[in-house]
């Protein structure tokens, strides 16, 4: 039987609505984002393959919900984001960023599109204070609410090929099938174990999967649900490492790592979010925070550029370490890590790095100073993992 974990919340953060769960089940706490989260529950190595062959159980409550509704606020966040949310269709989601006027990235998010005049800002932990503040500020002048539902939200995310398995059984026999026909980044309003919720098919671990968003008074009943169901299949609740090394293979960035206030969506390889040609309903070019500035960088060559690293070693890179030319002078770097650890589902170390773009081409062989030793590693491409795809 596993012990409880001591909770030593500091007096600072806050609870998830299933931190009592999360004690229960013996896990490891850690302070992440303003937020006491579940590091681990058993060994990072079997959360992490139990979401590539089976399913894991990730609490995200720790994320930021901000709805934004109104007759203008689909404009309102057109003006807000660098993405084009005026297109999006109702059920739908896109993955977008806010940009500050330089073009820095403030957060990168999910939207989804819940109505005609409703869409549902997913923030990341740390920046949703920001995020929600800034969406108040931009949306002025447009017909729009803001409001932050973060306090009474609730976040569990099912992973793994066999999450839909796991979430149609828990659903009423008329909602399976639409269920099972829910696309890609795109959600729909469902009863699941008898809570409502929002069910999205997205995620961050690089598998199939749903993300439920229900009241955070209906989170404990959900979660002891989806566990009872899942585990006879080896569906195991999993904690923030498991996630971390989930989606470096997948190659999503991580807020704080790949993405901060001093790069640009084009540096991070994601110049595709920013949609320079939105339009106004009147056809004309639609102004928002950031263009001018981004508008200069597309086409220019950036001064660094996201790779990704395969270690020929046995040493994994750390976020921080500094990338090298191998044989040559250490002190002289030609970019740093930003994300990096071994890869429980490909057996060898894995990273995320800028580097300059005159050493970025694929195949190109450099090395990272692994505590004043060269590890050799060459760029290859991004991801390094994808799911199998049914056949």
């Amino acid at each position: 039987m596993t012990e409880p974990a001591q909770d030593t919340t500091p007096a600072a953060d806050r609870l998830s609505p299933l931190h009592d769960e999360h004690v229960a089940l013996g896990a490891s706490l850690t302070s992440f984002g303003g937020w006491q989260m579940p590091l681990r529950y058993t060994s990072d190595l079997a959360e992490h393959r139990a979401v590539r062959e089976v399913a894991g159980l990730f609490d995200l409550s720790h994320m930021g919900e901000i709805e934004v509704a109104g007759p203008q606020a689909a404009a309102a966040l057109d003006h807000a984001l660098v993405g084009n949310l005026t297109a999006v269709p109702v059920g739908r989601a896109r993955y977008t960023m806010i940009c500050a006027e330089d073009g820095s990235v403030l957060d990168d998010l999910v939207v989804y599109r819940l109505a005609e005049e409703r869409f549902l800002v997913v923030a990341n932990a740390g920046n949703a204070p920001l995020v929600a503040d800034e969406l108040v500020r931009r949306g002025e002048g447009f017909d729009a609410t803001v409001t932050d539902q973060g306090d009474d939200t609730a976040l569990v995310a099912v992973q793994g090929p066999r999450a839909e398995e796991i979430v149609v059984s828990l659903v009423a026999p008329e909602d399976v099938q639409v269920v099972k026909d829910l696309k890609y980044y795109a959600s729909l309003e469902v009863r699941v174990a008898g809570t409502d919720a929002l069910a999205a098919r997205t995620g961050y671990t690089g598998e199939d999967g749903f993300e439920l968003f229900v009241p955070a008074a209906r989170a404990r009943e959900l979660w002891r649900a989806v566990l009872a169901a899942g585990e006879p299949l080896g569906l195991v609740p999993a904690g923030l490492s498991a996630r971390d090394s989930l989606r470096l293979e997948a190659g999503m960035p991580l807020y704080g790592h790949e993405l901060d206030t001093t790069t640009t969506p084009y540096e991070a390889g994601l110049g595709r979010v920013v949609k320079l040609d939105k339009v106004d309903a009147e056809g004309n070019p639609l102004d928002f925070v950031g263009r001018a500035a981004l508008a200069s960088r597309k086409g220019a060559q950036p001064a660094r550029v996201l790779v990704g690293l395969r270690g020929l070693g046995k040493r994994p890179a750390r976020a921080g370490y500094a990338v090298v030319i191998p044989g040559k002078d250490p002190d002289v770097q030609i970019g740093h890590v930003t994300s990096g650890a071994p890869s429980p589902t490909l057996g060898y170390p894995i990273a995320m790095a800028y580097v300059t773009p005159e050493f970025s081409a694929e195949g190109t062989e450099l090395a990272v100073d692994v505590r004043g030793r060269e590890e050799p590693v060459v760029i290859v491409p991004l991801p390094f993992y994808r799911r199998p795809q049914p056949s």
